[in-house]
């Protein structure tokens, strides 16, 4: 990379002179853009900083960092926290707004985001103490901050933020086409990717590693992305090693949805934390939300899903009543009632608990048996039978669904576990579990499984879903191949958090299925690196035995 070279002392001492364009000026607002914030580095970060006129003195400060460049709308986000009588600073990732030369997304956010920070707090309007807030990568970026606290952040609310590795470009060790389009659209800022791509990709059933070049260029992002397919050093170095957890003791508020592609990680991150500090200010709230949601304000209608009332609140307002609490010294918002804050769907209701672990207080635990879900363990072992043939484009196995409740359950070639109807209501609050026993002729294969409510009015409510590559269930940084022909066992534990009342005479329904579709990797099974595989390498279709010794577990509260 290119780094912008400024001398040793000016870089040492941080008396830099601020390069900036004329301020902007209104009635309410004066606003300073193009400012360059100088590194240690060399490199310099772009940032738009924002105060309300009226406010004269110094005052606490936001930071909204961010690898997007939205344009003549960014300042937004610096508006909000001048008009709540902070200063709003937007800061963009190295090489954003300035050179892409010096981009490399994740990579520098610990290092720069501490000088960004050391510049500010050096700020004739700032008072020294500094908050950061926001979502996805920017929730990621504030992790990656704490990992070298700066004495002057006093508190981070990272929503829906995703972990690098973890949850995205791959989940669970599966490759997601979002590790092209994302640097595609929002760095490189190409033309869209045509929208046949996915399925010429699909039909023709070339290596997924040639994407980029099948759209026309080669595209360095995701080309490193595929070289860290498992959760190696290169991912894990970006977030807090367990050290670093312990010693994060500023107060952090967590947000999140139960339908957001990142709570994986945004949820990880809270378990990481509390785990390795067993004193950590850390507030979790969780609701009916997806990505947006979980960060700006909800959606009432949720993919077809009214909300209850009760979960219709504004994240971006819960971070600055959270600022108001923390930076001056106002009452702690009032849906903090304890650690874990989580709305459960169909009860109009927010519960809280002190710990994961107090959500619940029961587990139940099905055997996957013979099409149904049996809480008793089957006493005479037996299999299902499952096909999947590579080779065959005319069909997907596919796990999606554009809305939450539907009237019938596309199996797509899968298998489909049902429980009776349930004789009393309960909630099923948590992660659901488990371990699959499969035999297989080949050494490796993409599970996914989906978990749904089949209520009493014949209606299917889509609760969350699993997917993972078998060879990463043991162990997601290293890579263990199955045996052909030999019953293996496939762990199953990084779920999404869910929380819902189950009504009496419902059903819970689990669809086990293995990944084909045009928007995932597909995992062929030779053993080779799955992004170098291609249809040739398909061979005889995929024979699965799936034992009924497989499990699920769910957690719930019962009354």
């Amino acid at each position: 990379m290119k780094y912008f070279l400024c001398s040793f002392l000016i870089c040492l001492s941080f008396t830099f002179v601020v390069a900036q364009q004329a301020s902007q000026n209104d009635s309410t607002y004066i606003i300073q853009d193009s400012v360059l914030i100088p590194t240690k580095s060399g490199v310099q970060i772009s940032a738009i900083i924002v105060r309300k006129k009226s406010n004269t003195g110094p005052l606490p400060t936001i930071l909204f960092y961010t690898t997007y460049n939205q344009g003549k709308t960014d300042d937004y986000f610096a508006k909000v926290s001048a008009d709540k009588d902070f200063v709003g600073i937007v800061a963009y990732a190295r090489g954003i707004r300035t050179d892409l030369n010096n981009y490399a997304p994740y990579e520098h956010e610990s290092t720069d985001i501490y000088d960004i920070i050391e510049w500010i707090s050096k700020q004739s309007w700032c008072n020294g103490e500094i908050g950061m807030y926001s979502g996805s990568y920017t929730g990621f970026s504030q992790w990656s901050a704490v990992k070298n606290i700066h004495p002057a952040l006093k508190t981070i609310v990272p929503q829906v933020a995703v972990m690098p590795g973890f949850d995205t470009p791959l989940e669970n060790n599966v490759e997601q086409n979002l590790g092209l389009y994302w640097p595609h659209e929002n760095i490189y800022k190409r033309d869209p990717i045509r929208r046949s791509l996915p399925f010429e990709w699909f039909e023709e059933g070339f290596a997924w590693n040639r994407l980029d070049s099948a759209a026309g260029y080669q595209n360095d992002i995701f080309q490193n992305w595929l070289k860290h397919n498992t959760y190696d050093d290169y991912w894990k170095s970006l977030v807090p090693s367990p050290e670093e957890y312990a010693k994060i003791d500023i107060p952090v508020l967590t947000t999140t949805g139960y339908y957001d592609g990142a709570q994986l990680g945004a949820v990880q991150y809270f378990k990481l934390h509390t785990k390795y500090n067993k004193n950590a200010n850390h507030y979790l709230v969780i609701g009916p939300y997806d990505h947006w949601g979980g960060q700006r304000r909800a959606a009432t209608n949720l993919m077809g899903y009214e909300i209850d009332g009760i979960a219709n609140i504004s994240m971006m307002d819960l971070a600055f009543q959270w600022f108001d609490y923390i930076l001056k010294g106002r009452p702690k918002p009032e849906i903090l009632k304890d650690k874990i804050n989580y709305q459960v769907m169909g009860t109009n209701k927010w519960f809280h608990a002190s710990s994961m672990q107090n959500i619940n207080n029961d587990t139940l635990t099905f055997y996957l048996n013979h099409n149904s879900l049996s809480d008793q363990k089957p006493k005479k072992k037996r299999f299902e039978k499952q096909t999947v043939d590579f080779k065959d484009r005319e069909n997907q196995n596919n796990y999606y669904t554009p809305e939450i409740i539907f009237d019938s359950l596309d199996s797509s070639n899968g298998l489909v576990f049902r429980t009776e109807p349930f004789e009393k209501e309960f909630a099923i609050n948590g992660s659901f579990t488990g371990n699959l026993f499969a035999t297989i002729n080949k050494k490796d294969m993409d599970v996914s499984m989906a978990l749904y409510e089949l209520m009493p009015n014949g209606k299917y409510f889509y609760l969350t879903r699993y997917v993972g590559r078998a060879s990463y269930a043991k162990d997601n940084s290293k890579r263990q191949l199955l045996i052909p022909n030999k019953k293996e066992s496939v762990p199953f534990h990084n779920t999404r958090f869910v929380s819902k009342k189950i009504s009496k005479g419902s059903s819970l329904i689990v669809l086990l299925n293995i990944n084909k579709s045009p928007f995932e990797i597909i995992n062929y099974g030779t053993g080779k690196p799955v992004a170098e595989e291609n249809i040739n390498d398909a061979g005889e279709p995929l024979q699965i035995k799936w034992h009924n010794e497989s499990y699920i577990k769910v957690p719930i509260w019962k009354d």
